[in-house]
């Protein structure tokens, strides 16, 4: 089985989507699966391509032992939503020029990551040019999503995105959805050949690490991107976790990376330290010297269950999650943390207290065991295998 990936995001650049296609391609790979990558060149989440990239339109190269195609892209981080539409079209233009990679590489699928959904149609293009069947990856709904954050309003656009969106569904040969919610979506529009696959977590890469010793206040991690979303900047200026007995300790990058690092300059009092953005191999190290891991989003995004929910998971950290949706429901259902309604900060400190009583031991073991079980990525991965074989 021959397949080929398109996606906007890839490594070396940081966050959920490129570690879950990296493990997906290199557990396809591990199964017998040839993949090869057509991606962009690498920019996220700085919103500038990277210093060792710039000045060229398209490169070819192999990284991990796959072989990659990348082309040039408008890059921004911008909040604004001009420059973002302008950055998905300009890869879902400039990804057109696959076309002869594509067709000599043969692929029995093409793969499209989405969103961006523009991207989707592209890959339908390349997929008629080399004859292959699409399959459209969906990790957000758009443009549901996209209106849902406020991005959009319900017009023109916004319908001329939702036939889009029916377009590609009805040319995909499959359909995989990261969430339940995804997939149900999805299967009440009609569209069949879905599959749920979710972003998991590899537990080998946490399985023989030690947790952090239960002495002194308890640590609470968040590692991941610092946009408007998650409203970590918000939850710094609204809570004084030294007060609270705890630490909070904060990985990652983004639009709000700048702001945060001033004000915890200005207020270093409040138990709040800035550790710089985590490569994909350092993260389990990380995680677990601390002893719970901090989950916000702003608001409900239907679909979106944040991959950071999987990870603390495996490193054995119970999860404070401040929002809603699927991803709470995770939490929940499983008893591996406490749960708030999103923007809800006495709820929150509620959970925090008891988190500072909570027998960490019990809570650490339901985690480990959900993710060396149910949300074990390569037993997914043979699953994903099964199916695209099939298809």
């Amino acid at each position: 089985m021959r397949i080929v990936l398109l996606t906007q995001y890839y490594r070396p650049e940081m966050g959920a989507p490129q570690s879950r296609l990296f493990e997906m391609l290199r557990g396809l790979k591990a199964l017998g699966a040839e993949v090869s990558v057509v991606t962009a060149l690498p920019n996220y989440p700085e919103g500038r391509i990277f210093k060792d990239f710039r000045g060229r339109f398209a490169l070819r190269e192999e990284r991990d032992g796959i072989a990659l195609l990348r082309f040039w892209l408008y890059a921004s981080n911008s909040r604004r939503t001009l420059p973002r539409i302008l950055s998905m079209l300009s890869f879902s233009f400039t990804a057109l020029f696959a076309w002869r990679f594509c067709r000599q590489k043969q692929p029995d699928l093409l793969v499209v990551e989405s969103p961006p959904l523009t991207l989707a149609l592209t890959a339908w293009l390349l997929a008629k040019v080399s004859g292959a069947r699409m399959v459209t990856n969906v990790s957000d709904l758009w443009p549901l999503s996209a209106l849902e954050l406020g991005a959009l309003s319900r017009g023109t656009l916004y319908r001329a995105l939702e036939r889009l969106e029916r377009f590609v569904y009805r040319r995909s040969a499959g359909i995989l959805g990261q969430s339940q919610e995804i997939v149900t979506y999805i299967r009440e529009r009609g569209f069949g050949q879905t599959f749920l696959f979710r972003n998991g977590v590899d537990y080998a890469r946490f399985r023989s690490l030690e947790p952090a010793a239960d002495q002194g206040p308890r640590k609470v991690v968040y590692a991941g991107l610092l946009g408007v979303a998650q409203g970590i900047l918000g939850l710094c200026r609204a809570l004084d976790f030294r007060a609270l007995g705890l630490e909070f300790h904060i990985y990652g990058a983004g639009a709000e990376k700048e702001e945060l690092e001033a004000y915890l300059a200005e207020h270093p009092e409040r138990g709040i330290y800035y550790g710089g953005v985590l490569q994909r191999e350092e993260i389990p190290g990380v995680l677990v010297q601390h002893h719970a891991a901090l989950i916000p989003l702003t608001k409900n995004i239907y679909g979106a269950v944040p991959s950071k929910i999987y990870e603390a998971m495996a490193a054995g950290l119970p999860i404070l999650f401040s929002g809603e949706g699927e991803g709470a429901r995770i939490v929940a259902e499983n008893d591996l943390g406490w749960v708030n309604r999103p923007g809800d900060l006495a709820a929150l400190k509620e959970n925090f207290a008891r988190l500072a009583e909570a027998d960490l031991a019990a809570m650490r073991s339901r985690c480990r065991h959900m993710a060396a079980t149910a949300f074990n990525r390569p037993v997914q991965v043979q699953a994903l295998y099964r199916f695209l074989e099939a298809l």
